[in-house]
């Protein structure tokens, strides 16, 4: 059973840039999503995978991921999967031996920029960098199966 301890932040300034080690495009799509869990294609350069997440607090979640021919893929991602697809640049960098992956979105989720860090335990200690905003391992909105339902551009500014 694969078990994935994530947490999500805003960020509080750009200083990550400068210490970004690599970074991916990534498109995705969504198959199937309700609040429990997940069926997500993913395309990163020549690479494909699907992907089942189940989550009940945000932050736990059971994780399956599984490679796939890119054509089935790209297939998907064109016919099958709930519009609109994710579109974003994940950027890779390290601090103090955690990796941090951040994904600056575009298309409808243009202008929101997200960083994530996989963790072995919750109550593992993190090194806050400061660049490093708000949390928001527990808030829906930013889950990615929801952005592919209400993307960013049509939030409230005061939700």
């Amino acid at each position: 059973m694969g078990i994935e301890i994530e947490r999500k932040f805003l960020l509080a300034s750009d200083a990550w840039r400068n210490d970004v080690e690599k970074s991916l495009n990534m498109r995705q799509g969504y198959l199937s999503h309700d609040a429990l869990s997940s069926v997500r294609i993913r395309v990163y350069g020549d690479h494909a995978d699907i992907n089942v997440k189940s989550t009940r607090d945000g932050i736990h979640r059971l994780e399956y991921e599984y490679p796939i021919p890119l054509p089935d893929a790209q297939e998907l991602l064109s016919r099958v999967a709930h519009r609109p697809l994710i579109e974003k640049t994940r950027h890779v960098l390290h601090v103090e031996g955690h990796c941090w992956e951040i994904d600056e979105f575009e298309g409808e989720n243009a202008g929101l920029i997200v960083a994530e860090i996989e963790l072995d335990s919750v109550d593992e200690v993190v090194h806050r960098p400061a660049w490093l905003g708000e949390e928001i391992s527990t808030d829906a909105r930013y889950y990615n199966s929801n952005l592919s339902k209400l993307p960013y551009r049509y939030w409230k500014e005061d939700s």
